[in-house]
């Protein structure tokens, strides 16, 4: 049973990577360096942090790197927000007497102001910043709290976090709201992938506060597949609308989600819509029924039965995306099929826009 939560910061209770990302542009400027698009700055950042310079700007000292970084950092950590489920999480933790710890490389001075600004200090008992390589603190932080690694976990976003958590002999949970992307996570081979914190603390109740393995005997017995509804949504200038997901690897696919107890497949097709866009649909045609079991490109180990529809989106209503998907874009069917597509979403295209597609 989980009694200890030693949390990463970054990317995992707070989202400070735009920050991040344009005060290490502005040091690669400053050191006369192509600047990274987000994209590349994922794939490349890594912890500790002196690898990634040494990577790209050798030639000036770390000292100079670092006035520029924080210099730059202080004047847009503005936009550093909680994250979706971080509070309710916290909360959750408190509810259920939990001592928690957070250990993070985030600049002491930073994290006052962060934490301040975003409430989120007050849920934590003590604190350990500035931390260069946390491998080389964790059990010395075992050790000076006395906590049971068997009942700690330690909750983070990055390679470094999981490889953090296997140093001290604990457990670790890897969530994708922060700077690694799911297939980095993966080979890291965290206890558990979660999407959000949000999902780790379904598990935990559902769970009785032990962190189950997603493929442990006793899960795969009790799981059957899931049902679910996607809509392939048209505005009426005919473009389809995509979305962007951590959860299916970074790739573009249609919104959706699970059919609820009582409902008919239409009726969780227009709320998830709704929910996840803020659109609504009609003119709801049903197209086909894919089998997705263990779909490799889904952040974990699952068994969908995925009804697919087309759908309009009438008139002009903006689309408003909940924390399912990152990004969203209306483009035309053959724009759309350019794209980095997941697999169900891909056969769709194939299957209800074939005469566009000219296949």
């Amino acid at each position: 049973m989980i009694r200890n939560v030693i949390f990463d910061w970054s990317g995992t209770l707070v989202d400070d990577l735009p920050a991040v990302w344009e005060a290490s542009n502005h040091v690669f400027r400053r050191a006369g360096v192509t600047p990274l698009t987000l994209e590349e700055f994922r794939a490349e950042f890594r912890l500790p942090y002196r690898g990634f310079y040494d990577k790209f700007v050798p030639h000036i000292p770390l000292e100079e790197l670092e006035t520029w970084f924080h210099a730059r950092f202080r004047e847009c950590q503005d936009s550093v927000v909680a994250l979706p489920h971080a509070r309710e999480f916290l909360k959750f933790c408190r509810e259920n007497e939990f001592r928690t710890f957070l250990l993070s490389t985030v600049h002491p001075a930073h994290y006052e102001l962060q934490a301040e600004a975003t409430g989120l200090g007050s849920f934590l008992d003590r604190t350990y910043t500035g931390v260069d390589d946390k491998r080389a603190r964790i059990l010395g932080i075992l050790q000076e709290n006395n906590l049971d690694p068997e009942s700690t976990v330690f909750i983070g976003d990055m390679e470094h976090d999981v490889e953090t958590a296997r140093h001290g002999g604990i457990r670790s949970v890897a969530v994708l709201t922060g700077y690694n992307s799911l297939n980095q996570l993966r080979a890291a081979d965290p206890t558990v992938l979660v999407e959000h914190l949000g999902e780790l603390k379904a598990r935990l109740v559902e769970n009785g506060l032990r962190l189950e393995l997603d493929e442990s005997p006793e899960r795969r017995f009790s799981r059957r597949p899931v049902s679910t509804v996607g809509g392939l949504i048209f505005n009426e200038a005919g473009e389809v609308l995509m979305v962007r997901t951590r959860k299916w690897s970074g790739l573009w696919g249609i919104p959706g989600g699970k059919i609820e107890w009582g409902e008919t497949s239409e009726d969780a097709l227009r709320r998830e819509l709704l929910e996840e866009t803020g659109l609504h649909v009609e003119a709801i045609r049903f197209v086909m029924v894919q089998d997705a079991i263990r779909p490799p490109e889904f952040y974990r180990t699952a068994h969908f039965l995925l009804l697919n529809y087309t759908c309009v989106a009438r008139g002009t209503q903006p689309v408003t995306l909940n924390d399912e998907a990152q990004e969203y874009r209306w483009l035309s069917v053959a724009e759309a099929w350019k794209l980095q597509l997941n697999t169900p979403t891909r056969r769709l295209l194939e299957v209800a826009c074939r005469d566009t597609l000219n296949l």
